[in-house]
């Protein structure tokens, strides 16, 4: 049982040590998808439109560093900038998604990329306290069953 505990303690251990290593990777991946993502954004609504559209309605912003960022898309010359990144749902018309300069008063001007990441690290201290308080406990438990193991071990060659 406290071989069990030790390898699930290494394991968490390796993996929150490359992810504090691999961090500015996976930021740069992140940028990468969601431009990725943004140019194929399309109306029939497949699993990263539908991404992109809740990371746009929920953080309240649009594009990856602003929301010019849509003019370099097919989508914008088709509909414009999508209705994901309206401040206000009612008050967006077709038309001024259209210009960026009429847009600019309907949406959110602030890029996505910036507020995921700063999100991400900020809920980090959680999941790191979160994470120690768990290593914790296996390192309690990997004590008590080695010491069980021992009282164990003793009383058997007591018995005989």
């Amino acid at each position: 049982y406290a071989m069990l505990l030790s390898l699930i303690f290494l394991i968490v251990l390796v993996a929150a040590i490359v992810g504090f290593v691999f961090r500015h990777e996976i930021k740069t991946n992140f940028e990468s998808n969601l431009n990725l993502a943004l140019k194929d954004y399309n109306v029939t609504a497949d699993r990263h439109s539908e991404a992109v559209d809740t990371i746009q309605r929920t953080l309240h912003c649009c594009g990856v560093q602003n929301y010019l960022d849509w003019e370099r898309t097919e989508y914008f010359s088709q509909r414009g900038i999508p209705q994901s990144c309206c401040k206000d749902q009612n008050d967006c018309s077709e038309e001024d998604l259209k210009d960026p300069n009429k847009a600019k008063l309907k949406v959110f001007v602030d890029g996505c990329f910036f507020l995921v990441t700063s999100t991400m690290e900020s809920k980090m201290s959680v999941v790191a306290g979160i994470s120690f308080g768990i290593a914790c406990f296996q390192l309690i438990g990997i004590i008590l069953s080695c010491c069980l193991s021992r009282y164990i071990t003793n009383n058997q060659y007591e018995m005989v």
